[in-house]
Protein backbone atom coordinates (compact mmCIF):
# COMPACT_ATOMS: atom_id res chain seq x y z
CA UNK A 1 0.00 0.00 0.00
CA UNK A 2 1.34 2.90 -1.22
CA UNK A 3 1.21 5.88 1.80
CA UNK A 4 -1.16 8.34 0.03
CA UNK A 5 -3.78 6.24 -1.05
CA UNK A 6 -7.34 7.33 -0.18
CA UNK A 7 -6.15 10.91 -0.83
CA UNK A 8 -7.73 12.29 -3.56
CA UNK A 9 -5.78 16.19 -4.85
CA UNK A 10 -7.57 17.97 -7.72
CA UNK A 11 -5.11 19.87 -9.66
CA UNK A 12 -5.95 22.86 -11.90
CA UNK A 13 -2.97 23.47 -13.32
CA UNK A 14 -0.97 23.69 -16.85
CA UNK A 15 2.66 23.46 -17.95
CA UNK A 16 5.08 21.90 -15.35
CA UNK A 17 5.33 23.13 -11.50
CA UNK A 18 1.93 22.39 -10.37
CA UNK A 19 1.73 19.04 -12.54
CA UNK A 20 4.98 17.82 -11.77
CA UNK A 21 4.03 18.07 -8.13
CA UNK A 22 0.72 16.61 -8.67
CA UNK A 23 2.23 13.67 -10.48
CA UNK A 24 4.83 12.86 -7.25
CA UNK A 25 2.05 12.82 -5.03
CA UNK A 26 0.18 10.18 -7.60
CA UNK A 27 3.28 7.91 -7.65
CA UNK A 28 2.87 7.99 -3.83
CA UNK A 29 -0.61 6.45 -4.34
CA UNK A 30 -2.78 9.91 -4.40
CA UNK A 31 -6.26 9.72 -6.90
CA UNK A 32 -4.88 13.23 -9.07
CA UNK A 33 -8.07 14.64 -10.81
CA UNK A 34 -6.64 16.98 -13.22
CA UNK A 35 -9.04 19.30 -14.54
CA UNK A 36 -8.22 20.91 -17.72
CA UNK A 37 -9.88 23.66 -19.72
CA UNK A 38 -12.25 22.19 -23.23
CA UNK A 39 -8.84 22.93 -25.00
CA UNK A 40 -6.70 21.08 -22.87
CA UNK A 41 -3.44 21.52 -20.80
CA UNK A 42 -0.90 23.36 -23.40
CA UNK A 43 1.78 20.95 -22.45
CA UNK A 44 -0.32 18.22 -24.04
CA UNK A 45 0.55 20.20 -27.56
CA UNK A 46 4.21 21.11 -27.13
CA UNK A 47 5.86 18.64 -29.66
CA UNK A 48 3.39 19.53 -31.89
CA UNK A 49 3.37 23.32 -31.88
CA UNK A 50 7.22 23.23 -32.62
CA UNK A 51 6.06 21.83 -35.76
CA UNK A 52 7.11 17.91 -35.01
CA UNK A 53 4.24 15.39 -35.83
CA UNK A 54 0.97 14.94 -32.99
CA UNK A 55 2.36 11.26 -33.36
CA UNK A 56 5.46 11.77 -31.59
CA UNK A 57 5.04 10.62 -28.15
CA UNK A 58 4.75 13.60 -25.81
CA UNK A 59 7.66 12.12 -23.05
CA UNK A 60 7.72 15.20 -21.18
CA UNK A 61 3.90 15.13 -20.47
CA UNK A 62 4.09 11.81 -19.52
CA UNK A 63 6.45 12.62 -16.88
CA UNK A 64 4.62 15.00 -14.93
CA UNK A 65 0.60 13.79 -15.61
CA UNK A 66 1.26 9.84 -15.28
CA UNK A 67 -1.49 8.10 -13.53
CA UNK A 68 -3.84 11.05 -12.88
CA UNK A 69 -7.14 11.16 -14.49
CA UNK A 70 -8.49 14.11 -16.28
CA UNK A 71 -11.62 15.78 -16.20
CA UNK A 72 -12.88 18.60 -18.51
CA UNK A 73 -14.18 21.58 -16.97
CA UNK A 74 -15.19 25.17 -18.22
CA UNK A 75 -14.79 27.02 -15.01
CA UNK A 76 -15.73 30.35 -17.09
CA UNK A 77 -19.49 29.26 -16.74
CA UNK A 78 -21.68 28.36 -13.44
CA UNK A 79 -21.84 24.14 -14.17
CA UNK A 80 -18.30 24.10 -14.37
CA UNK A 81 -17.43 25.84 -11.03
CA UNK A 82 -20.92 23.98 -9.17
CA UNK A 83 -18.90 20.53 -10.28
CA UNK A 84 -15.55 21.44 -9.20
CA UNK A 85 -17.06 22.93 -6.03
CA UNK A 86 -18.15 19.45 -5.15
CA UNK A 87 -15.08 17.86 -6.25
CA UNK A 88 -13.51 20.04 -3.62
CA UNK A 89 -16.00 18.80 -1.55
CA UNK A 90 -14.92 15.27 -1.80
CA UNK A 91 -11.13 16.25 -1.81
CA UNK A 92 -8.13 16.55 0.36
CA UNK A 93 -6.16 18.87 -1.65
CA UNK A 94 -6.46 21.88 -4.41
CA UNK A 95 -3.18 22.34 -5.68
CA UNK A 96 -2.97 24.75 -8.69
CA UNK A 97 -0.20 27.44 -10.65
CA UNK A 98 -2.73 29.44 -11.64
CA UNK A 99 -1.94 32.94 -11.25
CA UNK A 100 -3.88 34.17 -7.85
CA UNK A 101 -5.31 37.19 -10.27
CA UNK A 102 -7.19 34.44 -12.23
CA UNK A 103 -7.81 32.45 -9.17
CA UNK A 104 -9.63 35.22 -7.70
CA UNK A 105 -11.60 36.36 -11.29
CA UNK A 106 -13.24 32.51 -11.06
CA UNK A 107 -14.04 32.72 -7.13
CA UNK A 108 -11.34 30.77 -6.40
CA UNK A 109 -8.88 32.33 -3.86
CA UNK A 110 -8.10 30.52 -1.24
CA UNK A 111 -10.28 32.45 1.60
CA UNK A 112 -13.17 31.76 -0.62
CA UNK A 113 -12.38 27.85 -0.55
CA UNK A 114 -11.41 27.59 2.92
CA UNK A 115 -14.28 29.43 3.89
CA UNK A 116 -16.22 26.75 2.29
CA UNK A 117 -14.66 23.77 2.40
CA UNK A 118 -12.43 24.25 5.72
CA UNK A 119 -11.20 20.77 5.41
CA UNK A 120 -9.23 21.87 2.40
CA UNK A 121 -5.47 22.17 2.03
CA UNK A 122 -5.08 25.03 -0.62
CA UNK A 123 -1.82 24.85 -2.28
CA UNK A 124 -0.46 27.54 -5.09
CA UNK A 125 2.49 27.57 -6.88
CA UNK A 126 3.36 31.26 -8.16
CA UNK A 127 5.96 32.96 -9.86
CA UNK A 128 7.12 35.11 -7.50
CA UNK A 129 4.80 34.69 -4.07
CA UNK A 130 1.47 36.73 -3.37
CA UNK A 131 2.71 39.64 -1.90
CA UNK A 132 4.80 42.70 -3.36
CA UNK A 133 4.57 44.22 -6.82
CA UNK A 134 4.97 40.93 -9.32
CA UNK A 135 2.36 38.91 -7.66
CA UNK A 136 0.65 38.35 -10.78
CA UNK A 137 3.91 38.38 -13.54
CA UNK A 138 3.87 35.48 -15.36
CA UNK A 139 6.48 33.06 -13.89
CA UNK A 140 8.66 30.64 -15.60
CA UNK A 141 11.63 28.69 -14.02
CA UNK A 142 14.20 30.22 -16.54
CA UNK A 143 13.57 33.69 -15.21
CA UNK A 144 11.75 33.38 -11.86
CA UNK A 145 13.53 30.39 -10.71
CA UNK A 146 17.20 30.79 -12.50
CA UNK A 147 17.62 34.54 -13.32
CA UNK A 148 15.92 36.35 -10.66
CA UNK A 149 17.33 34.35 -8.22
CA UNK A 150 20.85 34.85 -9.66
CA UNK A 151 21.75 31.28 -10.13
CA UNK A 152 21.93 31.88 -14.17
CA UNK A 153 24.71 34.54 -13.18
CA UNK A 154 26.77 32.33 -10.69
CA UNK A 155 26.85 29.61 -13.59
CA UNK A 156 28.88 32.31 -15.82
CA UNK A 157 32.24 31.41 -16.01
CA UNK A 158 33.51 35.35 -17.10
CA UNK A 159 32.22 37.63 -18.95
CA UNK A 160 29.96 34.98 -21.13
CA UNK A 161 26.50 34.84 -22.33
CA UNK A 162 24.05 32.86 -19.24
CA UNK A 163 23.74 29.36 -20.02
CA UNK A 164 20.21 28.10 -19.91
CA UNK A 165 19.11 25.73 -17.52
CA UNK A 166 17.40 22.24 -18.73
CA UNK A 167 13.94 22.70 -19.61
CA UNK A 168 11.58 22.46 -16.42
CA UNK A 169 14.67 22.04 -14.42
CA UNK A 170 13.53 24.79 -11.81
CA UNK A 171 9.92 23.72 -12.19
CA UNK A 172 10.75 20.57 -10.72
CA UNK A 173 12.97 21.53 -8.01
CA UNK A 174 9.68 23.18 -6.54
CA UNK A 175 7.51 20.40 -7.55
CA UNK A 176 9.39 19.04 -4.74
CA UNK A 177 9.13 21.60 -2.34
CA UNK A 178 5.39 21.79 -3.17
CA UNK A 179 4.73 17.72 -2.25
CA UNK A 180 6.70 18.64 1.38
CA UNK A 181 4.39 21.64 2.05
CA UNK A 182 1.81 19.72 0.89
CA UNK A 183 2.53 16.27 3.20
CA UNK A 184 3.33 19.35 6.20
CA UNK A 185 -0.20 20.34 6.21
CA UNK A 186 -1.37 16.97 5.79
CA UNK A 187 0.32 16.41 9.03
CA UNK A 188 -0.86 19.31 10.61
CA UNK A 189 -4.50 18.62 10.04
CA UNK A 190 -4.34 14.84 10.76
CA UNK A 191 -4.14 16.67 14.45
CA UNK A 192 -6.41 19.74 13.94
CA UNK A 193 -8.76 18.94 11.08
CA UNK A 194 -8.43 21.77 9.89
CA UNK A 195 -7.28 23.05 6.16
CA UNK A 196 -4.60 25.84 5.31
CA UNK A 197 -3.03 27.94 2.57
CA UNK A 198 0.16 26.01 1.08
CA UNK A 199 2.49 28.65 -1.05
CA UNK A 200 5.55 27.71 -2.66
CA UNK A 201 7.07 29.97 -5.75
CA UNK A 202 9.69 29.71 -8.07
CA UNK A 203 11.57 32.96 -6.76
CA UNK A 204 11.83 31.72 -3.37
CA UNK A 205 12.62 28.13 -4.33
CA UNK A 206 15.29 29.13 -6.35
CA UNK A 207 16.73 31.58 -3.63
CA UNK A 208 16.98 28.89 -1.43
CA UNK A 209 18.67 26.17 -4.10
CA UNK A 210 21.28 29.16 -4.33
CA UNK A 211 21.41 29.37 -0.43
CA UNK A 212 24.99 29.52 0.23
CA UNK A 213 25.83 32.09 -2.46
CA UNK A 214 23.03 34.15 -0.91
CA UNK A 215 23.95 34.04 2.39
CA UNK A 216 27.54 34.22 1.53
CA UNK A 217 26.01 37.69 -0.06
CA UNK A 218 23.91 38.80 2.84
CA UNK A 219 26.30 37.75 5.75
CA UNK A 220 29.47 39.03 4.09
CA UNK A 221 28.38 41.65 1.24
CA UNK A 222 30.19 39.97 -1.68
CA UNK A 223 29.98 36.33 -3.47
CA UNK A 224 32.68 35.20 -5.79
CA UNK A 225 31.36 34.11 -9.12
CA UNK A 226 32.16 31.61 -11.42
CA UNK A 227 35.44 31.01 -13.14
CA UNK A 228 37.29 29.65 -16.23
CA UNK A 229 37.72 25.93 -15.38
CA UNK A 230 41.84 26.96 -16.01
CA UNK A 231 41.29 29.27 -13.07
CA UNK A 232 39.37 27.51 -11.02
CA UNK A 233 40.63 27.76 -6.98
CA UNK A 234 39.72 24.47 -6.47
CA UNK A 235 41.27 22.31 -8.81
CA UNK A 236 40.96 19.10 -7.11
CA UNK A 237 36.98 19.94 -7.73
CA UNK A 238 37.12 20.55 -11.21
CA UNK A 239 36.35 18.96 -14.46
CA UNK A 240 38.99 17.53 -16.90
CA UNK A 241 38.58 15.45 -20.52
CA UNK A 242 40.13 12.04 -21.26
CA UNK A 243 42.11 10.64 -24.27
CA UNK A 244 38.85 9.62 -26.10
CA UNK A 245 36.84 12.82 -25.15
CA UNK A 246 35.16 11.97 -22.32
CA UNK A 247 34.51 14.29 -19.88
CA UNK A 248 34.75 13.39 -16.12
CA UNK A 249 34.69 16.02 -12.45
CA UNK A 250 37.14 15.03 -9.74
CA UNK A 251 35.62 15.37 -6.44
CA UNK A 252 38.57 16.12 -4.13
CA UNK A 253 36.83 18.36 -1.86
CA UNK A 254 39.60 17.71 0.79
CA UNK A 255 42.10 18.66 -1.36
CA UNK A 256 45.05 17.59 0.82
CA UNK A 257 43.40 14.56 2.12
CA UNK A 258 42.50 13.51 -1.93
CA UNK A 259 45.22 14.82 -3.01
CA UNK A 260 48.12 11.56 -2.34
CA UNK A 261 45.59 9.03 -4.09
CA UNK A 262 45.13 11.39 -7.41
CA UNK A 263 49.18 11.44 -8.16
CA UNK A 264 48.97 7.57 -7.23
CA UNK A 265 46.66 7.35 -10.04
CA UNK A 266 48.52 9.88 -12.19
CA UNK A 267 51.69 7.98 -11.69
CA UNK A 268 52.86 11.00 -10.82
CA UNK A 269 55.07 10.63 -7.18
CA UNK A 270 57.36 13.93 -8.25
CA UNK A 271 53.99 15.95 -7.56
CA UNK A 272 53.74 15.43 -4.00
CA UNK A 273 57.42 16.87 -4.02
CA UNK A 274 56.96 20.16 -5.70
CA UNK A 275 57.11 23.12 -4.32
CA UNK A 276 54.21 24.66 -6.08
CA UNK A 277 51.67 22.22 -5.45
CA UNK A 278 52.79 20.56 -2.52
CA UNK A 279 49.77 21.68 -0.44
CA UNK A 280 46.26 22.55 -1.04
CA UNK A 281 47.37 26.39 -0.72
CA UNK A 282 50.01 26.16 -3.17
CA UNK A 283 47.82 24.23 -5.41
CA UNK A 284 45.34 27.45 -5.02
CA UNK A 285 48.21 30.11 -5.42
CA UNK A 286 49.73 28.65 -8.64
CA UNK A 287 46.00 27.17 -9.96
CA UNK A 288 46.18 27.55 -13.38
CA UNK A 289 49.55 25.78 -13.64
CA UNK A 290 48.28 22.61 -11.81
CA UNK A 291 45.13 22.52 -13.78
CA UNK A 292 47.60 22.08 -16.96
CA UNK A 293 49.41 19.64 -15.34
CA UNK A 294 46.29 18.09 -14.97
CA UNK A 295 45.33 18.48 -18.40
CA UNK A 296 47.90 17.45 -20.22
CA UNK A 297 47.99 14.12 -17.94
CA UNK A 298 44.48 12.85 -18.28
CA UNK A 299 44.64 13.85 -22.25
CA UNK A 300 47.69 11.15 -22.54
CA UNK A 301 44.88 7.90 -21.85
CA UNK A 302 41.68 7.03 -22.40
CA UNK A 303 38.49 7.25 -20.49
CA UNK A 304 38.57 3.32 -19.82
CA UNK A 305 42.21 3.39 -18.29
CA UNK A 306 40.90 6.39 -15.44
CA UNK A 307 38.38 3.97 -14.50
CA UNK A 308 40.49 1.75 -13.63
CA UNK A 309 43.04 3.58 -12.14
CA UNK A 310 40.48 6.22 -10.07
CA UNK A 311 38.93 2.82 -8.83
CA UNK A 312 42.08 1.22 -7.92
CA UNK A 313 43.26 4.08 -6.10
CA UNK A 314 39.51 4.98 -4.15
CA UNK A 315 39.74 8.61 -6.32
CA UNK A 316 36.54 10.66 -6.06
CA UNK A 317 35.23 10.86 -9.51
CA UNK A 318 32.32 10.67 -11.44
CA UNK A 319 31.71 10.67 -15.54
CA UNK A 320 29.58 14.10 -17.21
CA UNK A 321 27.16 11.61 -18.65
CA UNK A 322 25.30 12.81 -21.69
CA UNK A 323 20.82 11.20 -21.45
CA UNK A 324 22.05 8.68 -24.23
CA UNK A 325 24.51 7.44 -21.49
CA UNK A 326 22.27 8.24 -18.36
CA UNK A 327 19.59 5.79 -19.89
CA UNK A 328 22.44 2.97 -20.07
CA UNK A 329 23.99 3.48 -16.90
CA UNK A 330 23.94 0.62 -15.07
CA UNK A 331 23.34 2.00 -11.77
CA UNK A 332 20.65 4.36 -12.74
CA UNK A 333 18.39 1.13 -14.02
CA UNK A 334 19.48 -0.76 -10.27
CA UNK A 335 18.09 2.41 -8.97
CA UNK A 336 15.18 2.43 -10.00
CA UNK A 337 15.42 6.03 -12.09
CA UNK A 338 13.18 5.17 -15.01
CA UNK A 339 10.28 2.79 -14.54
CA UNK A 340 8.00 1.47 -17.48
CA UNK A 341 4.49 3.32 -18.30
CA UNK A 342 1.57 0.52 -18.34
CA UNK A 343 -0.01 -0.40 -21.76
CA UNK A 344 3.03 0.94 -23.94
CA UNK A 345 6.46 -0.18 -25.17
CA UNK A 346 8.26 2.92 -23.80
CA UNK A 347 9.94 3.94 -19.90
CA UNK A 348 9.53 7.20 -18.32
CA UNK A 349 11.47 9.09 -15.56
CA UNK A 350 10.41 7.73 -11.86
CA UNK A 351 9.98 10.09 -9.03
CA UNK A 352 12.93 10.26 -6.34
CA UNK A 353 10.81 8.47 -2.99
CA UNK A 354 10.55 4.79 -1.91
CA UNK A 355 8.79 3.73 0.31
CA UNK A 356 9.24 0.23 2.54
CA UNK A 357 12.37 -0.59 0.76
CA UNK A 358 9.92 -1.39 -2.79
CA UNK A 359 11.06 0.43 -5.89
CA UNK A 360 8.24 1.07 -8.24
CA UNK A 361 8.26 -1.11 -11.33
CA UNK A 362 5.62 0.40 -13.69
CA UNK A 363 3.06 4.44 -13.75
CA UNK A 364 -0.10 4.71 -15.96
CA UNK A 365 0.12 6.60 -18.61
CA UNK A 366 -1.07 10.38 -18.39
CA UNK A 367 -4.94 10.46 -19.00
CA UNK A 368 -6.34 11.35 -22.57
CA UNK A 369 -8.26 14.64 -22.32
CA UNK A 370 -11.42 14.69 -20.78
CA UNK A 371 -11.19 10.73 -20.60
CA UNK A 372 -12.25 10.27 -16.98
CA UNK A 373 -14.76 13.46 -16.59
CA UNK A 374 -18.08 11.21 -16.05
CA UNK A 375 -16.78 8.75 -13.74
CA UNK A 376 -15.16 11.24 -11.79
CA UNK A 377 -17.93 13.56 -11.87
CA UNK A 378 -20.04 10.57 -10.45
CA UNK A 379 -17.56 9.59 -7.63
CA UNK A 380 -17.45 13.32 -6.37
CA UNK A 381 -21.59 12.36 -5.90
CA UNK A 382 -22.72 15.27 -8.64
CA UNK A 383 -26.07 15.54 -9.75
CA UNK A 384 -27.39 13.68 -12.53
CA UNK A 385 -28.01 17.25 -14.48
CA UNK A 386 -24.96 18.65 -13.54
CA UNK A 387 -23.22 15.77 -14.93
CA UNK A 388 -24.82 15.80 -18.67
CA UNK A 389 -24.52 19.76 -18.54
CA UNK A 390 -20.85 19.89 -17.74
CA UNK A 391 -20.47 16.52 -20.39
CA UNK A 392 -22.18 18.93 -23.67
CA UNK A 393 -19.47 21.72 -22.82
CA UNK A 394 -16.72 18.72 -23.07
CA UNK A 395 -14.35 17.96 -25.52
CA UNK A 396 -16.84 16.75 -28.29
CA UNK A 397 -16.59 12.72 -28.01
CA UNK A 398 -14.70 12.16 -24.45
CA UNK A 399 -17.45 10.90 -22.51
Amino acid sequence: MRPLEGTIIVEIGAWIAGPSACALLCDWGAEVWKVEPPRGDPFRAVISSQGYSSEIPNAPFTVDNRGKRSVVLDLREGHGRAALDQMLAKSDVLLTNMRMRSLEKLGLSCDALLARHPHLICSVISGYGSVGPDRNRPGYDIGAFAGRTGILHQMRAGDVPPTALPLGFGDHVVALATAAGVLAAMVERGRTGRGQLVESSLMRTGAFALGWELAVQLMLGKVPGATQRIATKTPLFNCYQSADGQWFWLLGVEADRHFPALVAALERPDLLSDSRFATSRDRRRNTSEFVEVLDAAFAGQPMDVWVQRFDEHRVWWEPVHSPAQVVEDEQAVAAACFVDIEGTEFQTVSGPIDFAGEQAKSVAAAPELGADTESVLRAAGCTEDLVQAVLRRAVPGQR
